[in-house]
């Protein structure tokens, strides 16, 4: 029988356990995330963990993501910007759980210069662990982007989240390729042919035609010959380039971008940022998640 905790994100979409034992990681559990647990929450939490409870109770539990959203577990309150690192914390919603203490971390919430409030649920917790990761992050302005579904633009200063804009990118992405006649449904995979129209719908976005620019994905199926996997390379870089181009106009930071998140989404945005001319550089997701929950490497803190 081994002491340990237990860290995690649990997501819209995944949920992500690590179990803890003398300040390191020796296992992890993944489970559904809260679209699909909503209110059966715990019950989901223990049949994830089931194996780690038969052995122990955990010492401690600390969440970060929707699991402290309305439809979640526990709802955790929205820490307001500017934010750092130790109000965050600050906000985390605790409880007992069958002897068990469990911290939800909060949200971060802010309104933007243009009077538009936003709200992200488990990005605070990659972008205060950014900063332990990198702690050049944690000085001057910097603009971290964490690309996803509901892509987060957030702009730090001296290791304070001052305020961030969301983009659902993905979601529209999503919304167009299966819900719409532009994005086809007989794509074979062809990377080749994804690449070129990744390249031309950034190309179209650089020129500011992004809403002109969406019925191309299907004229020029019809009228070009391109095929369907140029058409959904196509709307993911013009959906891709004009999100840049936007909230770079409403977050300028003095130095490059950094990206958050999955290496596949992160290189996209990266070419979509060189096309433009902005530097960028990349963490993993998973370990900048750790970093602001308290775990930094081979330590817990």
């Amino acid at each position: 029988m081994s002491a340990y905790r237990v860290i995690g994100d649990w997501g819209t979409s995944n949920l992500r356990l690590f179990r803890v034992e003398d300040g390191r990681i020796v296992a992890r559990r993944d489970g559904p995330g809260i679209a699909v647990a909503g209110r059966n929450a715990e019950a989901a939490f223990v049949d994830t963990v089931a194996p780690w409870l038969a052995d122990a109770m955990p010492l401690s539990v600390t969440l970060c993501g929707m699991v402290g959203a309305r439809d979640g577990w526990v709802e955790a309150p929205y820490a307001d910007c500017p934010s750092d690192v130790e109000a965050w914390r600050a906000a985390a919603t605790g409880f007992d759980w069958r002897g068990v203490p469990i911290a939800i971390m909060a949200g971060l919430a802010c309104t933007g210069a243009d009077g538009v409030p936003d709200v992200m649920r488990g990005e605070e917790a990659q972008i205060f662990g950014a900063c332990v990761r990198d702690p050049a992050l944690a000085q001057g302005r910097r603009l971290i982007v964490l690309p996803g579904t509901h892509s987060k633009w957030a702009l730090v200063e001296d290791g304070r989240v001052l305020a961030f804009r969301t983009v659902p990118t993905g979601e529209l992405f999503a919304l167009l390729q299966d819900g719409s006649t532009l994005g086809p449904k007989n794509s074979v995979g062809d990377a080749a042919e994804e690449a070129a129209g990744f390249a031309e719908g950034l190309a179209r976005a650089g020129e500011g035609a992004v809403l002109a620019g969406l019925f191309a994905a299907r004229a020029m199926r019809l009228r070009a010959g391109r095929s369907a996997d140029w058409a959904l390379g196509y709307l993911s870089g013009l959906l891709i380039g004009g999100e840049i181009a936007e909230a770079r106009a409403l977050l300028r930071a003095d130095h490059g971008v950094t990206l958050i998140g999955d290496a596949r989404l992160s290189d996209r945005y990266a070419r979509a940022l060189a096309v433009q001319g902005v530097e960028s550089h990349r963490l993993d997701g998973d370990a900048c998640a750790l970093a602001g929950l308290g775990y930094a490497g081979d330590m817990l803190v």
